[in-house]
C-alpha cells in the first residue's frame, strides 16, 4: 500500500480526485454529461502531442517545435486540400498533415542525431524557422473557409444525448487519442525499439554498449512526434473549421506540464503512458474547469503552475530520500 502511495501516477490521480470534488461541489453542472464530453473533447489535441512528448522525454530530450509542426502540418493540408480536392474526404487531409510533420519531425531529428546538439537548441530553433517560413509565405491569413469534409468532422458525434438544454455529444476525434495512447503504450512497453528509447534516457554510451542504434533510435523518435503533431494539428483545425497559423503555437508548456506531472522525469530514463493521460486529465481540467468555482482566468495559470511545482516537488523530495535511505544502508 505504502508503495502504491509514493507512485508519482498515484499522486497525480489523487490530485485529479481532489480537483474534482472541489470544483463538482462548489458546481454540480461540472458532473453534467455535456460537461465531461466538452474536457473530453478539450483532451484531444493535448492527449495526441502528449504522446509525442512522452517518448522526447523518456529518451533524455526535450521537444517544443512541435505546436509549429502541427500548424504547418494543418495549413498544408488544408491548402492542398483547397486547390486541388476540396471535396476530398477527411483522411486524406491527416494523411497529408501527417506526412508533412513526419518530414519536419525528421529535419530535427537530422541535426540531433547526426550532429548530437542539444535537443532544446535544435527544437528551439526550428520552432522560430518552422513558424517563420510559414508566416513569410502566408503572412497571417486565416483559412476560414475550409473544406467540407472538415466541417463534416467537426459536426460529427460518435454519441448524440438529448439534455434540457441543447444535446450532449460525444465526438469521434476522442479515439484518435485513443489510438495515440495505445500504439505509445506497445510501442513503450512491447517492442525492442522502446527498451532502447528507455535504454537512451538513461544513458546514451550505455544502450549503444547494450547494442541500440541510437541514431536510428532518434531518427524513430523525431519522425513520431512529428506524425504526431500532424495528426494533432489537423484535428485542432477541422474541430475549430479553421487553420489559422497563430493557433496551438504557444501551448508547449501545457503539453510538457501534462507529461511532467504524470510522472515522466526531464533527465530521461523513465515515464508511463498511464501517468502522462492522468497529468494531460489534471492540466485539462485545470485549464477549462477552474472558472466554474469562480477562479479568473488571468488566475489559472498561477494555480496550473502551483499544481506543477507541487506534482514535480514531490517526487523529486521522495526520490532525494530515497537515494539517501539508499546511501545510508550502504554504509552500514
Amino acid at each position: 500500500m505504502k508503495r502504491l502511495l509514493s507512485r508519482n501516477e498515484t499522486l497525480v490521480a489523487i490530485t485529479i480526485i481532489g480537483l474534482i470534488l472541489l470544483i463538482g461541489l462548489n458546481n454540480p453542472s461540472f458532473f453534467s454529461l455535456g460537461n465531461i464530453f466538452t474536457l473530453l473533447r478539450t483532451s484531444v489535441v493535448t492527449g495526441i502531442l502528449a504522446m509525442g512528448v512522452l517518448i522526447v522525454i523518456v529518451s533524455g530530450g526535450i521537444d517544443v517545435s512541435f505546436t509549429a509542426i502541427a500548424v504547418f502540418g494543418l495549413y498544408v493540408a488544408v491548402k492542398l486540400m483547397k486547390a486541388y480536392m476540396p471535396d476530398a474526404p477527411i483522411w486524406v487531409g491527416f494523411v497529408i498533415a501527417s506526412v508533412v510533420g513526419l518530414g519536419l519531425g525528421l529535419i530535427n531529428a537530422f541535426f540531433i542525431a547526426q550532429f548530437r546538439l542539444p535537443t532544446l537548441i535544435v527544437t528551439l530553433g526550428t520552432l522560430s524557422m518552422f513558424q517563420g517560413f510559414l508566416l513569410f509565405a502566408i503572412g497571417n491569413e486565416i483559412i476560414r473557409a475550409v473544406p467540407p469534409s472538415m466541417k463534416s468532422f467537426a459536426r460529427a458525434a460518435i454519441v448524440r444525448i438529448p439534455m434540457t438544454r441543447g444535446t450532449a455529444n460525444l465526438h469521434p476525434a476522442i479515439l484518435i487519442t485513443i489510438a495515440a495512447i495505445i500504439v505509445t503504450w506497445l510501442l513503450l512497453n512491447y517492442t525492442m525499439l522502446g527498451r532502447g528509447i528507455y535504454a537512451l534516457g538513461g544513458s546514451r554510451e550505455a544502450a549503444e554498449r547494450a547494442g541500440f542504434n541510437v541514431t536510428r533510435i532518434q531518427y524513430f523518435i523525431y519522425g513520431f512526434v512529428g506524425l504526431l503533431s500532424g495528426i494533432a494539428g489537423m484535428t485542432f483545425g477541422s474541430l475549430a473549421r479553421q487553420a489559422n497559423p497563430q493557433d496551438i503555437v504557444g501551448t508547449e508548456l501545457n503539453v510538457i506540464a501534462a507529461v511532467v506531472l504524470g510522472g515522466a522525469q526531464l533527465t530521461g530514463g523513465y515515464g508511463t503512458v498511464l501517468g502522462t493521460v492522468l497529468g494531460v486529465i489534471l492540466v485539462v481540467i485545470a485549464n477549462s474547469s477552474l472558472i466554474l468555482i469562480g477562479v479568473p482566468t488571468v488566475w489559472q495559470r498561477v494555480v496550473i503552475g502551483l499544481i506543477i511545482l507541487v506534482g514535480t516537488g514531490i517526487p523529486a523530495i521522495q526520490a532525494r530520500r530515497k537515494g539517501k535511505r539508499t546511501v545510508g544502508l550502504a554504509d552500514i
